[in-house]
């Protein structure tokens, strides 16, 4: 039986990655429009050519991103690893490695972030024009007599402070002044607010508060128009809003800033039972004041006393005896004092002139004259040493340079015989003239034989 013949291969269509690449990254790039993406930063780099390279990622997913100079050079934030943010953003695909990724082409921090950099910027601003100046602030008065909160009447801020200032002191009025602490309308609120408590001037604090919340809860005391209305007010403010790790542009505008609405409290009225305790020892300092007064009276009454039984004819006279024996006494003491001083003078003279008496003065000059003396016995002995040793290098060196010196090592002055004249060259002999051969232990007499 024949076999069969095999079915006919199908046309495949073989891609390489390159051109798979290129499709998909045209493909994303066509069909999707630049996105809005909220993610957290994770793997952030940044290489020295200035772009950014980092992952968005969530609770499920990541996705890489890249943003280029000069982009990230215009940002006004630094990003950094685990910080939330909202990218504008191209999806896109890089080839090179087949990744999905996403071309950012702005990025700014989301939710807290960006209310935390609105809030440095303001902060900076205003504290840079002076109104966070410390030589602006008012003093708080110390006995306050009515006290005008600026809060939410329902809020539970309101009734911490309320508590607190009847427990503490309760002569103090307190008036509140009900806003909304929360939301678009709680600023113009607060500021309106403030305006009419400045302009009434029936209190004598403000307290601006409220409880705690996030960062959105607390937003309305960071309005720019509140804390110039803070800063305006004719009353002195005291701000507490929210916990004591919350800080506002209020805390920073107002002329004291407080951790909490109940610590607000404490610090503008004075506890009952320190006035009762103060006022105790002040009434104690009173009766020793007059008890002190009492006493100076008395011992002024004594001494007047005692100065009028001095005046008595029998008290003067017993006071001149005795003023008379004080003198004696003294005269007695005087004339001791100056013969010992007489003693003592003589004494000295008397060393005095030993010591310049002429036997003793010879006898110095003679042991002076010893002295020299020796001194000069040892100067010449030095001196001598000194001239000999001179003596024995002149000599050696006179030594070096004679011509016996010469002669002792084997060389010999070559004479004339009759003249004694010094023989320089072969010319001066003539055959059979006497010659002389001085040699360092005498001479030899020669002759010149003829050549």
């Amino acid at each position: 039986m024949p076999t069969p013949a095999p079915p006919p291969v199908a046309t495949r269509e073989v891609w390489t990655p390159t051109a798979l690449a290129r499709l998909v990254h045209d493909l994303l790039e066509d069909a999707l429009p630049p996105l809005w993406i909220e993610g957290e930063i994770s793997n952030l780099s940044r290489p020295a050519s200035g772009h950014l390279y980092f992952t968005l990622k969530d609770a499920a997913a990541q996705i890489r991103c890249a943003m280029f100079r000069p982009r990230s050079s215009s940002l006004r934030f630094r990003p950094g690893d685990g910080m939330r943010v909202l990218a504008r953003a191209r999806v896109s695909l890089y080839e090179a490695r087949g990744d999905f990724q996403l071309i950012v082409e702005s990025l700014e921090e989301a939710g807290t972030g960006a209310l935390q950099r609105q809030f440095e910027e303001l902060k900076a601003r205003l504290g840079a024009e002076g109104l966070f100046d410390a030589a602006a602030t008012r003093a708080l008065p110390r006995l306050p007599r009515r006290i005008g909160v600026i809060t939410s009447p329902s809020g539970a801020a309101v009734r911490d402070v309320l508590s607190v200032l009847r427990r503490r002191y309760p002569l103090v009025e307190v008036d509140i002044l009900p806003v909304p602490v929360q939301g678009k309308e709680a600023p113009p609120a607060i500021v309106a607010m403030l305006a009419a408590a400045s302009r009434a001037r029936r209190h004598d604090v403000l307290l601006l508060t409220r409880g705690g919340g996030s960062l959105e809860d607390l937003w309305a005391f960071n309005d720019e128009a509140v804390a110039r209305a803070i800063r305006a007010s004719a009353i002195a403010v005291v701000s507490a809003v929210g916990h004591e790790t919350d800080f506002t542009i209020a805390d920073f505008a107002a002329d004291l800033r407080a951790p909490t609405p109940s610590a607000a409290a404490e610090l503008l009225v004075p506890d009952r039972n320190d006035l009762a305790r103060t006022l105790g020892h002040q009434r104690r300092r009173l009766d020793q004041l007059w008890q002190r007064r009492f006493d100076m009276r008395s011992q002024r009454l004594d001494h007047l006393l005692a100065r009028l039984n001095s005046q008595r004819p029998q008290a003067r006279l017993a006071h001149g005896e005795q003023r008379l024996h004080q003198l004696h006494a003294r005269l007695v003491r005087s004339a001791r004092h100056a013969l010992e001083r007489r003693h003592e003078r003589l004494a000295n003279l008397q060393r005095r002139l030993h010591l310049r008496a002429p036997a003793t003065l010879l006898a110095q000059r003679h042991e002076r004259l010893h002295l020299l003396a020796r001194r000069l016995r040892g100067a010449q002995a030095q001196q001598l040493e000194r001239a000999m040793a001179r003596l024995g290098q002149l000599a050696r060196a006179l030594h070096a340079v004679s011509p016996l010196a010469t002669l002792e090592r084997g060389y010999a002055l070559l004479l004339d015989g009759d003249s004694g004249r010094l023989v320089h060259s072969i010319a001066q002999a003539t055959p059979g003239q006497r010659l002389r051969a001085r040699l360092a232990d005498g001479e030899l007499p020669l002759r010149v034989e003829p050549r």
